[in-house]
């Protein structure tokens, strides 16, 4: 199997000293998948300070629970020594560990798939839980009794989420079963751990499969509400022939692809999470009469999300960022009406690429219509940067020698000017300057 050399030259260096060491979790179970792995962790009997005396760069992060991360070659790598834990009071971290052997530490980590150790110099591989059998089975399923597995760390529950849509394996019955009935003490952990394992399943593979299979876990009505809320509620049938707004969501999820300006594989988390909540003010704003309508959904809905972002806590800029897809999302279906400065403004925004898949899997997951889209892309591709986001052909400072007093009014003349100069009807300073003194006279008069 194949193995990063720094990772494995970790090993050596400890089974040279006398110590056992074996790769551990994710990264065997991508090895026997075929898959390459971000990660390498690594299992030891040695004890945390051994391994700070054995490397040359080691940063302590959880030494009182056995974990040392080794630097090697500007990677970090998390040696962590065999061990048991105690009871979770916190639902997260252990009140105590005891160092303990191979098989103990194995049986105490999260699901059958992560359970394995494997020997890089023997090219052998311990599985004390049958998880090469569930690796070829396809089966997500809890190391021992699920209920305690889960009690242990509620963030397990939607780990299994997100494995399971991940690889495309089923979750066992008894494990499904557990993380039912224990849904709602997904609260005791932290919004951060919660965002985290989102992002996760939103920029990986099948993240539409990820939401619904949150939703039959009875785990996104406790951590998305909102996104629940979307069951059941009907769209016009003439603009969205696929069915209720849930149902539309998971289609916009399915179609979902990275924008290639930001060079990743997948979306990036603002995106998918634009996408995720583009129509949340929906459940909120039906209203039927003559047809069914969700008026100002989107303004109502962009406030909705300001809120969820501050309950996950992301960041300012996340945040903004997501807040404005959401806003923005039906400005594509105006834009073939729209004055090219207007159209320009858009172009001009950091998030415009993102809106544009935003309104993409938006068009093909109800009426399928891409001309909107195709003619925004078309436009944009046309149209140089340099005209897009133009110098500004005058500022404040000028308004300012031309007699003006700083205020409200700067704004509005100021705005006006760069609304003629990216439709092309103003091109110097000079010219700009005479239509100041047209507007000003309008003002007065």
């Amino acid at each position: 199997m194949k193995v990063r050399q720094n990772a494995l030259e970790i090993v050596k260096t400890l089974k040279k000293h006398g110590y056992k060491a074996f790769f551990a979790g994710g990264c065997v179970r991508d090895m026997i998948m075929g898959k390459e792995s971000a990660d390498y962790d690594i299992a030891t009997n040695a004890l945390p300070q051994d391994i700070i005396n054995l490397f040359e760069i080691t940063i302590p992060v959880g030494v009182q629970f056995g974990v040392v991360i080794v630097v090697k070659d500007g990677h970090n790598f998390e040696v962590a020594t065999f061990r048991t834990e105690g009871s979770y009071s916190d639902g997260r971290h252990p009140d105590y560990v005891n160092f303990s052997t191979p098989e103990d530490d194995v049986k105490r980590r999260d699901f059958t798939i992560n359970g394995l150790l494997y020997d890089p110099e023997k090219n052998e591989i311990l599985d004390y839980v049958g998880g090469q059998e569930d690796i070829s089975k396809g089966i997500i399923r809890t190391i021992g009794n699920p209920v305690e597995r889960f009690t242990e760390d509620k963030l397990r529950m939607i780990r299994a989420a997100r494995f399971a849509c991940r690889f495309n394996f089923p979750i066992h019955e008894d494990t499904r079963r557990a993380i039912i009935q224990l849904a709602r003490d997904i609260h005791a952990v932290s919004a951060e751990r919660i965002r985290e394992e989102l992002e996760k399943i939103l920029t990986g593979t099948n993240p539409h499969v990820g939401i619904k299979l949150l939703d039959e876990l009875h785990l996104l009505q406790e951590i998305l509400p909102e996104v629940s809320n979307m069951k059941g509620v009907r769209q016009p049938e003439n603009f969205h022939p696929e069915g209720d707004v849930f149902v539309h969501t998971l289609l916009c999820l399915s179609k979902l692809a990275p924008v290639p300006e930001q060079g990743m594989e997948r979306p990036s988390w603002t995106l998918a999470m634009g996408v995720l909540l583009h129509d949340i003010g929906k459940t909120v704003t039906f209203e039927e009469s003559d047809r069914i309508r969700f008026n100002l959904h989107e303004k109502v809905g962009a406030d909705m999300t300001a809120r969820i972002c501050d309950r996950l806590k992301t960041s300012n800029a996340e945040k903004d960022r997501i807040v404005w897809l959401v806003l923005k999302h039906l400005y594509f279906k105006d834009a073939q009406k729209m004055r090219l400065s207007k159209l320009k403004r858009l172009f001009a925004e950091d998030g415009y690429q993102e809106l544009a898949e935003l309104c993409r899997t938006d068009a093909l997951a109800s009426s399928g219509d891409l001309s909107d889209y195709r003619y925004c892309q078309e436009m944009f591709s046309k149209l140089p940067y340099e005209e897009v986001k133009p110098k500004p052909l005058i500022t404040g400072h000028d308004l300012i020698a031309m007699g003006l007093k700083p205020g409200p009014v700067f704004k509005d003349i100021l705005t006006k000017i760069e609304d003629e100069q990216l439709e092309g009807n103003l091109n110097t300073k000079e010219a700009a300057i005479e239509k100041v003194k047209t507007l000003i006279y309008q003002v007065k008069t």
